[in-house]
């Protein structure tokens, strides 16, 4: 279809993704300049429903935008009050006294929240500024202006038959404008993706890095409910050569949110990310918690942790990168909705600076600057090498190496080691299957332990199965030509929610599985699938997460 074909609005600035960054600067511009034209495109079928996160948030971002937040009712009603770090065995723990972690590692002043909830709550004040707000608008296509600047986005395409012809009941889609385009798409966004390539961005970062964030929440006996308190774990079941740690969160109304993140750059194309999630629960100190409880929600998405270094350049002629489509996240924090919603404000700021000025479809220098040089960078400089270091000696050495770095520089503001590198991508740290042995992972119980399917069933994920596959592969030989004796197509494994299956040696997509993580698109050894956005609405309704 051709964009003549199409309907078209002209905005100000048009924000692809209702997420914290994406709100964030929505709210920024219009409080800059109530006449500004906003608008915000959001894929899930509503706010929210595309939200995973955590989450303790650091409130940071959230004063700088509206410090009367309390006042207006936002969602953040469980203060941190406890904060504990254990090292796991199989059988025990040992607890990591508070005073030996860096003082940036303290959550006093944090809030337990669901990031979905404040999201929404957020949308609610955009909406009240006059921001307009379309979820169930999936973009799927970027406009480019004369010179190759980011002009606009397609969104809203519906009704496409599987293979990608317009079905009777086909929707075009709008064409909507910007002078300025903002891609808050969260991790491994498709858009940013494209633009990434198309400007050249990485060229002069580090390789990106990710994790594979899962969760679910649980209801649990209230005689063992602790509202406020805030765990993490590292070691049993991963050990010590993979990097990766869980969470457990005490929020309000008898809920806990308990989650695992493993790193990406794991070897063994073996490691079945999601069983290890799942062995985790059946730890005695967990097992305990959860006794007696009903886990009521799950989820999964990539988490970034480059860190500083792996920051592409987050403006372009036209546009600009926000929030986890520029990889915010503070890896030994767990935290990065704070990064997003600075860097919503501080793109909305040089955004206004520019349209006040009387410009369009440039590149808007003074985000670059303020992102990297303000609130955000300073951030992410200081924890920049605990990846690099997790990665070289493992989590207990690098947990060592990595909390005297962040000591040091806490005290004498420069690190001893430089900037360290990450080495190689995700994808091209799987190693071949002949150098591993499969794990023989216990089967789910029901009761603590679910299978794939089973909980996929509690993202409550949807898509229409007459449209393409939003999963597509380069080259649809690869998985059973190069994947599968080379490295027993790990793609059964690392996908959270059995998306991937080898039926009768023929490698099968479930799409309507996919809850949208991405870990495919990163992981993959042969980097042969590409995630795109399905049609609007479609994938998980998170009601809480």
């Amino acid at each position: 279809m051709s964009d003549m074909t199409r309907e078209a609005m002209d905005y100000d600035v048009v924000i692809v993704g209702a997420g914290p960054a994406g709100l964030s600067a929505a709210i920024r511009l219009k409080q800059l300049n109530a006449d500004l034209e906003v608008v915000v495109l959001e894929k899930g079928s509503e706010v929210g429903a595309h939200i995973l996160s955590g989450a303790v948030l650091d409130p940071s971002g959230l004063d700088r935008l509206m410090p009367d937040w309390k006042e207006k009712g936002a969602p953040l009603n469980v203060p941190v009050k406890e904060d504990n770090f254990y090292m796991l065995g199989e059988a025990g723990q040992i607890r990591i006294p508070n005073f030996i972690l860096p003082p940036l590692m303290n959550n006093h002043g944090n809030y337990i929240v669901s990031m979905g909830n404040v999201c929404r709550w957020m949308a609610e004040q955009a909406e009240g500024l006059g921001v307009e707000i379309f979820p169930g608008m999936a973009c799927s296509e970027l406009i480019y202006g004369e010179n190759g600047e980011l002009k606009g986005v397609v969104a809203g395409e519906f009704g496409k038959n599987a293979d990608g012809t317009p079905s009777d009941g086909y929707e075009p889609g709008m064409v909507l404008n910007g002078k300025y385009v903002f891609l808050s798409e969260g991790v491994r966004g498709s858009l940013s993706k494209e633009v990434i390539q198309k400007f050249d961005l990485d060229s002069c970062s580090d390789v990106t890095k990710f994790g594979l964030g899962m969760k679910e929440i649980w209801e649990v006996d209230p005689e063992k409910h602790n509202e406020g308190e805030v765990t993490h774990t590292l070691g049993w079941p991963l050990g010590f050569k993979n990097g990766g740690g869980s969470f457990i969160y005490h929020l309000d109304n008898n809920q806990v949110y308990v989650g695992y993140i493993i790193d990406l750059n794991y070897k063994n194309p073996y490691m079945f990310p999601y069983m290890e999630f799942q062995r985790f629960k059946h730890h005695p100190k967990v097992a305990e918690l959860l006794k007696g409880g009903k886990r009521i929600s799950y989820g999964a998405r990539a988490v970034t942790k480059g860190g500083f270094q792996s920051i592409p350049e987050v403006a372009f002629p036209g546009g600009a990168l926000l929030g986890c489509s520029a990889g915010l996240v503070n890896l030994p924090r767990i935290k990065g909705n704070h990064n997003a919603m600075h860097s919503g404000i501080e793109a909305a700021e040089a955004a206004f600076k520019a349209i006040d000025a009387g410009r369009s479809g440039d590149t808007l220098d003074d985000y670059t600057a303020s992102l990297k040089d303000g609130v955000v960078g300073k951030d992410l400089k200081t924890v920049r090498n605990v990846a690099p270091l997790n990665a070289r000696f493992g989590p207990l050495g690098g947990m060592a190496f990595g909390g005297f770095d962040m000591w040091f520089q806490s005290i004498f503001k420069f690190s001893l080691f430089g900037t360290l590198k990450h080495g190689k991508s995700d994808a091209a740290s799987t190693e071949e299957a002949s150098k591993h042995k499969p794990t023989d992972y216990p089967k789910p119980d029901g009761t603590l332990s679910f299978d794939r399917l089973t909980n996929v069933a509690f993202s409550f994920t949807n898509h229409e199965e007459s449209q393409p596959a939003h999963l597509q592969l380069t080259d649809p030989s690869i998985p059973m030509a190069v994947n599968m004796p080379t490295y027993a197509e790990p793609a059964q494994r690392y996908c959270p929610a059995g998306v991937y299956e080898v039926v009768d040696e023929k490698f099968v997509i479930n799409f309507q599985n996919c809850v949208h993580c991405k870990t495919c698109d990163i992981k993959d050894p042969s980097q042969n699938i590409t995630w795109v956005t399905p049609q609007g609405g479609d994938g998980p309704n998170y009601p809480n997460m």
